[in-house]
């Protein structure tokens, strides 16, 4: 990638059109980003979790183009994809058809159920044991045939985990990694991968089964060209070790450390982080999810110290909501559906306050960090919390999800924080000697 910058967005929220999406990259952000990483385009882009419950993870959803949308991008732009390992839709094909057919469909090997996971039974240490994002137990009943099971749910109860050990699994995932070969993707994202594989007894989060996983996964892409981008909140020192084995990790670290600094005052965190983070990371400070806390935190597992104490931590999530205005407070937690009790929902710019000075800061810090760097749409024109989309659908991150029309664009790039930001991108697009190697000291 000779271009260090690329842009997340979703065609539909950013333009409308994958082609439109394209045209916005190369026209209107002209120079600023060489990349850019599509979120889920799938059929359909709009289920319940804007696209990361796909009914077919290998077909464009026609509402927004076709694979040769998807490959003309990619002539000149690095283009990412969303592999969604973890799960898919319960209104996909395969799962349909277990629900009609229990144990003898061809897929039912491809859903776990509580069952497969644990087949002589559980106790309520084993159940209490299993780490997930959201409050309560991992199972949902469905249908099964003449039956009914409790089907896996990390997420969800419309995203249904599959096996990924199973043969059915396999050929699923090996689908929609030669899709995306064939559309000229040159990496692809990992999405939810830490909770791919149960294994009784365990969190079953980010195991040593988990890293195996991981490690075959990679292989395969590597097969087709595809380089590896693994998507995993967690505790720092696991994001330190799984950037050993792929080829690039988030710093989901780096937007509460910044965020911390700005704050308070106290950068020594944010230091600290910088003197040993992984430099094959991928740099963020805003994505289509919250402001990740959990990845500065303590190690839930064992209760290792993490990069701020429950003091600061306390500290940063209050201050956040003050920058708000209590408009991330609303969107956040309990207080907002799809919740994820380890995120604070809200849009980065908001989140310092709409200082404009503050915000080029952060961004700059950002680009300069060694790495790829990946600005969310809404932070490339520097976005507002979207209160009014908040309030129709209840998803607190929908508050950071706001759908741009043209004349928002046009409107947004006249401001003079937006224009700064992206002649910075362009600055330091254009600066080959920041691609060198560096030591923090």
């Amino acid at each position: 990638m000779t271009h260090p910058i690329q842009l997340i967005a979703y065609a539909d929220r950013l333009g409308g059109t994958i082609p439109a999406l394209g045209e916005v990259v190369r026209d209107r952000f002209a120079g600023a980003f060489g990349g850019v990483h599509i979120l889920p385009f799938f059929t359909p882009f709009d289920g319940a979790d804007a696209g990361f419950d796909p009914d077919d993870h290998t077909t464009v959803d026609p509402r927004l183009g076709t694979w040769d949308d998807v490959r003309a991008l990619s002539d000149d732009l690095d283009v990412m994809v969303d592999v969604i390992v973890n799960h898919v839709s319960a209104r996909s094909p395969q799962f349909r058809d277990v629900i009609q057919n229990g144990d003898q469909s061809r897929y039912a090997e491809m859903f776990l159920t509580m069952g497969t996971v644990f087949p002589d039974g559980a106790t309520e240490a084993d159940l209490l044991r299993i780490y997930r994002p959201r409050p309560g137990l991992p199972f949902t009943p469905y249908p099964w045939g003449e039956s009914t099971r409790l089907v896996w749910t990390t997420f969800t109860a419309a995203q249904v985990d599959i096996d990924v050990r199973s043969a059915a699994g396999s050929a699923y995932l090996l689908s929609i990694l030669d899709a995306l070969r064939d559309a000229g993707t040159r990496m692809i994202r990992l999405d939810a991968v830490g909770y791919a594989v149960k294994t009784p007894g365990s969190s079953s989060f980010m195991t040593p089964e988990t890293f195996a996983f991981i490690d075959e996964l990679t292989v395969l892409a590597h097969e087709r060209g595809l380089e590896v981008l693994v998507e995993v909140h967690s505790f720092y020192r696991r994001q330190i070790e799984i950037a050993q084995r792929v080829d690039r990790v988030y710093d989901f670290a780096l937007p509460p450390l910044v965020l911390f600094a700005a704050a308070t005052g106290d950068h020594a965190p944010l230091a600290r982080w910088i003197a040993e983070r992984p430099e094959n990371a991928v740099t963020v400070l805003d994505t289509h999810d919250g402001i990740g806390i959990v990845d500065v935190g303590p190690d839930a597992a064992t209760g290792e110290p993490g990069l701020l104490d429950a003091t600061q931590l306390d500290a940063l999530v209050e201050a956040i909501h003050d920058a708000t205005g209590g408009q991330s407070r609303a969107a956040t937690g309990a207080a907002a559906s799809n919740l994820d009790i380890y995120q604070v929902n809200s849009t980065f710019y908001d989140a310092l306050r709409r200082d404009d000075r503050a915000y080029l800061a952060a961004r700059a810090v950002q680009l300069f960090l060694p790495g790829i760097h990946q600005i969310y749409y809404v932070g490339a024109l520097a976005g507002t919390n979207d209160m009014d989309l908040l309030g129709r659908t209840g998803v607190g991150r929908d508050i950071n999800r706001h759908i741009y029309s043209d004349a928002d664009v046009t409107r947004d790039l006249e401001r003079p924080v937006v224009a700064a930001l992206l002649e910075l991108c362009r600055f330091r697009a254009g600066a080959p000697g920041l691609d060198g190697a560096f030591q923090s000291r």
